[in-house]
């Protein structure tokens, strides 16, 4: 899945032939954990501006959020869907962190909501991802923009990507709805942050 807008990883004082490998395995077992999530939830994906960009939901979720220098956990107020982005290197397939991700959804071409979509920590796929509330499954449709990251690129020759705005639109996308709800866990925050109307 490369094409023009691929970024490079070619040998570089900062990239050995084998270091460059290792990225590949990375970005493999990257893969591997997208493919995971699309068995489970399915996913779409495109490629935009250097990235493979993937969007995905699921039941609405709970989660830990830092209060007071501790961890507790937070649950759904009136959400009922879960939105994931997935943010791959174009190149080597490796999640790419640190990024302003914002997401725009739209019925029959009125606009529901656009939201900043945080990173989560996951167990065995980071992503970018928040609760929403939506009127029933859909179809919807979906835009992913990505604001070039501010965080510096190492290395000469593969150092300069991700230096443009990137929009991936998915158009009929069916949402998947519902409440996951939490074993019994503390100590409880109230609501975790959902995308507003």
């Amino acid at each position: 899945m490369k094409d023009a807008a691929t970024p490079p990883m070619r040998p570089s004082n900062e990239a050995t032939k084998r270091q460059r490998d290792i990225a590949a395995v990375q970005g493999e077992a990257y893969r591997l954990a997208v493919e995971a999530m699309a068995v489970e939830n399915g996913i779409r994906e495109t490629r935009a501006g250097g990235y493979v960009i993937g969007f995905t939901t699921e039941a609405a979720e709970g989660a830990y959020t830092p209060q007071d220098r501790q961890l507790a956990r937070a649950e759904p107020a009136g959400a009922n869907t879960h939105m994931e982005v997935i943010v791959a290197d174009g190149s080597d397939g490796r999640f790419v962190p640190q990024l302003d991700v914002t997401v725009t959804v739209l019925t029959d071409g009125r606009q529901l909501f656009t939201t900043a979509v945080p990173f989560l920590w996951h167990p065995f796929l980071y992503h970018y991802g928040i609760n929403a509330e939506v009127p029933g499954e859909g179809p919807f449709d979906v835009t992913v923009r990505i604001q070039p990251p501010d965080f510096m690129r190492h290395d000469p020759v593969n150092g300069q990507r991700f230096a443009e705005p990137a929009e991936a639109a998915f158009t009929q996308v069916r949402f998947n709805t519902g409440v996951k709800r939490s074993p019994d866990v503390s100590p409880h925050a109230g609501t975790v942050p959902e995308a507003s109307h």
